[in-house]
């Protein structure tokens, strides 16, 4: 259903430092992605063709941190992300990174709102 949290992302400066951090602290496996400078995060039970295998949580990822102070942000499923990044302009927000493929999973997208927020976009295949 389009309009749910589906995914986060937090920046990381070492990927290694920021994987051992999470693991530890909150058990969360991580998964490098180091052709893509990105981890993969389960933070709970998963399987690989569904993600969260039980209700209440969401998976993420982690990315090297482009810009100094950028922070983390939230991905939303919608039905089209150039539709939505249209509307998205329409509304006032702002247009970061247009649709890109990952994989032969989806698509993601990136827009900043009315407020400067960064925000994702994920569309499935």
């Amino acid at each position: 259903m389009a309009g749910r949290v589906v995914h986060f992302e937090l920046p990381y400066e070492d990927a290694d430092r920021a994987g051992k951090f999470y693991a530890d602290l909150f058990g969360w496996q991580v998964m490098p992605m180091p052709e893509m400078d990105y981890s993969m995060v389960m933070t709970g039970p998963s399987t690989q063709e569904s993600g969260p295998s039980e209700p209440g949580f969401i998976n993420g990822g982690m990315f090297s941190r482009s810009e100094p102070g950028r922070g983390g942000n939230i991905v939303i499923d919608v039905d089209d992300i150039d539709a939505t990044l249209t509307a998205v302009e329409q509304a006032g927000g702002k247009t970061v990174v247009g649709r890109q493929p990952v994989g032969d999973m989806g698509f993601t997208g990136y827009f900043t709102d009315c407020e400067g927020n960064l925000v994702g976009l994920w569309q499935n295949a």
